[in-house]
């Protein structure tokens, strides 16, 4: 109050300021800051499991790789450079590592594109509105369950099962193989095909692949998954614009859900790649399992692994380039 008379009276004003401690502000993590953090957490057990405990492996096998293992007599062992002679003697000296590796491709040749194309295809199905379709997702997902651990184990000791596959499983007199062994032959294809022009290479691909649909039907479940979830992302206002403008059902196919699946195709195509190289049923695996088992094979099947393991990294990444150029990703804020 006597500020106010005191600069009434003198008829000018007055500025009074007050030296208050200013608040300071705390500066937030954005939100792609926290979900990068969250993504750490989530990945530091991997990291630190790879780190303390495979890296370690890694790096012996890779040393395992370029030398010769010598048992001492006191026990133990010592290590004798040899170069790459363990790699020679996997590819020039031992041919049925490249025999079994040729051959081992040939087959996922066959089996990788059938196996996405049947997951999409069986995606696409249960995808429509049809009575049940919960029960037959989970139908299509129980091999992938049974695959795995104790029941993988007694479906590899199922002697019945081996027992009907040999060649000589089943006799039944007239010198072919069993109906238990194939399903269709060369004959039956090129007999529905004759008068269709139809080569022999897509003949024999075609009998190879229906007679391989067991295996092709129990390694598509993740993928059919995968594109069921794509597919149920893609918005329904997009079909409906489509069928005004009266589209049918197979250009609403190849305009708008093949591009809107395109990344899971890659995705799913890099997966199967890679199951289908790792899996406990491969040709080429087993044949190093069996090359390990072997006196001094540990060095040997160290370089046949590193070997194989190029070999993967090189096809993942052509396929990877390949597929890359024909994806569509759709931008949100366009």
């Amino acid at each position: 109050m006597n500020l106010n008379i005191d600069a009434k009276k003198s008829g000018k004003k007055q500025k009074i300021q007050v030296n208050a401690p200013g608040k300071k502000r705390r500066r937030s993590a954005s939100l792609d800051v926290k979900k990068a953090r969250a993504g750490w957490i989530f990945v530091l057990p991997f990291l630190l499991g790879f780190i303390l405990i495979y890296l370690p492996i890694i790096f012996d096998s890779i040393k395992f790789s370029f030398h010769e293992i010598n048992i001492l007599l006191g026990g133990g062992y010592e290590l004798e450079w040899v170069g790459l002679k363990n790699y020679q003697d996997a590819l020039f000296v031992d041919t049925s590592y490249v025999m079994t590796l040729v051959s081992g491709l040939k087959q996922l040749v066959i089996d990788i594109p059938c196996i996405v194309l049947f997951s999409l295809f069986i995606a696409i199905i249960l995808n429509q509105k049809i009575a049940g379709r919960a029960a037959f997702r989970a139908i299509f997902f129980i091999p992938v369950i049974l695959g795995t651990g104790i029941m993988s184990d007694i479906d590899a000791a199922n002697t019945l099962n081996s027992y009907m596959e040999e060649a000589g499983g089943i006799d039944d007199g007239t010198g072919q193989q069993s109906a238990a062994e194939q399903i269709l032959s060369v004959m039956d294809v090129q007999a529905l095909f004759n008068n269709m022009m139809i080569g022999t290479e897509l003949t024999t691909y075609v009998v190879q692949m229906v007679n391989n649909i067991f295996n092709i039907v129990n390694r598509c479940g993740v993928q059919m998954l995968i594109f069921l979830s794509s597919l149920q992302s893609i918005s329904p206002a997009i079909y409906e614009s489509c069928s005004i403008d009266g589209a049918s059902g197979w250009e609403t196919f190849w305009k708008i859900t093949l591009p809107m699946v395109s990344p899971q195709i890659l995705v799913n195509t890099i997966y199967t790649i890679i199951d289908a190289f790792t899996s406990s049923d491969n040709q080429v695996m087993k044949y190093i399992d069996t090359v390990y088992d072997k006196l001094n094979g540990d060095v040997l099947s160290s370089a046949m692994s590193w070997m194989y393991f190029l070999l993967v990294i090189i096809i993942i990444a052509a396929v990877a380039g390949i597929l890359s150029s024909f994806v569509f990703y759709s931008r949100r804020n366009d």
